[in-house]
């Protein structure tokens, strides 16, 4: 039984889904849009970065099953990979993982000692949650209405009914 691996999972995939809908929020015209503080990421620029966000799952994925794996070095090679694409890879990687497996330690470019794959998977976690509501403030700043339900899966409450808490 994989319980821990299945609630992390749950969790990536909660992200996932909200970064996808604030993604599809962007008026066609404003892909380009910058906000006016210094330094700031155009939101083409945030977009394509939130899928590097989704690469670093896939990559400790690899990192734990470098044999059966090893198609996922692909995927930095193709370029414009989706979001669909990278889901459906951090899935597969997910389904060759077991809670034990959440406590070995692999070796990082930053950590050439090793961390733990949980703590890594939150780093990594952290990461996409950081960057997804950059974009959901930038949404803002461009006028576009979001709430609370377009940033968060709510539980308990249905898609339908989100818009109206917003």
């Amino acid at each position: 039984m994989t319980r821990l691996c299945d609630s992390l999972l749950a969790k990536i995939e909660e992200q996932i889904e909200r970064t996808e809908h604030l993604l599809a929020l962007v008026p066609g015209d404003r892909q380009s849009w910058t906000p006016s503080y210094p330094n700031a990421w155009p939101v083409e620029t945030v977009a394509a970065h939130l899928h590097e966000c989704l690469a670093g799952f896939c990559a400790v994925l690899a990192a734990v099953e470098p044999e059966r794996l090893a198609h996922f070095r692909l995927l930095r090679a193709t370029g414009a990979v989706t979001i669909d694409t990278y889901r459906k890879h951090i899935e597969e990687g997910f389904a060759l993982l077991s809670d034990a497996d959440l406590g070995k330690s692999i070796p990082t470019v930053f950590v050439p000692g090793g961390e733990t794959v949980l703590t890594l998977m939150l780093g990594n976690l952290e990461h996409l949650i950081n960057h997804k509501h950059q974009f959901f403030t930038y949404l803002k700043d461009m006028g576009v209405a979001v709430g609370t339900p377009d940033l968060y899966c709510l539980r308990g409450v249905s898609p339908s009914s989100r818009a109206s808490q917003s």
